[in-house]
């Protein structure tokens, strides 16, 4: 099954850690320098603040948390890009911290392949697919599902799942 998209993706590029990512540039609303964000107790670690875009109240997102990843303090190459992303069939606008933010480059669908099942250092539910560019490979997250995942898990059952775990 080829996840291949009939024309190229348009596609905003960040950097997380030393892995490159890309997000569909049309569902990116703005990219803000970082902006004080409120604390949320007991929040997920994935969605543990919020911040003010324009007056309006935005949860604000860590996708590395997702993708096992090390949390380094924000310097100044850190933003956050404000998208509207689909969760569960509604618009929801959400901000993604990103540890840099590139270009707006297009991804040939051509280009674009499934996620390998094995040798994989992230879920690949996660991942919608995996392109390539000038020899590198960019990581195409699912943003959908990450955010309906985080959703759905309730502070009780995730904290019931973190018991059961250990």
């Amino acid at each position: 099954m080829s996840l291949a998209l009939a024309s190229p993706m348009k596609a905003l590029t960040i950097r997380l850690q030393d892995e490159l990512f890309a997000v569909e540039a049309g569902s990116v609303r703005e990219i803000l320098d970082l902006v004080p964000i409120t604390e949320v107790p007991n929040a997920s670690p994935f969605v543990s603040g919020l911040i003010n875009v324009r007056g309006r109240v935005v949860p604000l997102a860590d996708l590395r948390v997702m993708f096992g990843m090390d949390r380094p303090e924000p310097d100044q190459d850190t933003r956050i890009v404000v998208m509207e992303i689909d969760i569960d069939g509604e618009p929801t606008v959400a901000g993604i911290l990103a540890d840099k933010v590139h270009d707006v480059t297009d991804i040939e669908a051509a280009s674009i392949e499934e996620v390998p099942k094995v040798g994989m250092r992230w879920r690949p539910e996660f991942i919608r697919g995996i392109g390539k560019r000038n020899g590198g490979f960019i990581i195409i997250p699912d943003l959908g599902r990450i955010f309906e995942t985080q959703s759905a898990r309730t502070a009780p059952a995730a904290a019931s799942e973190e018991r059961s775990a250990s």
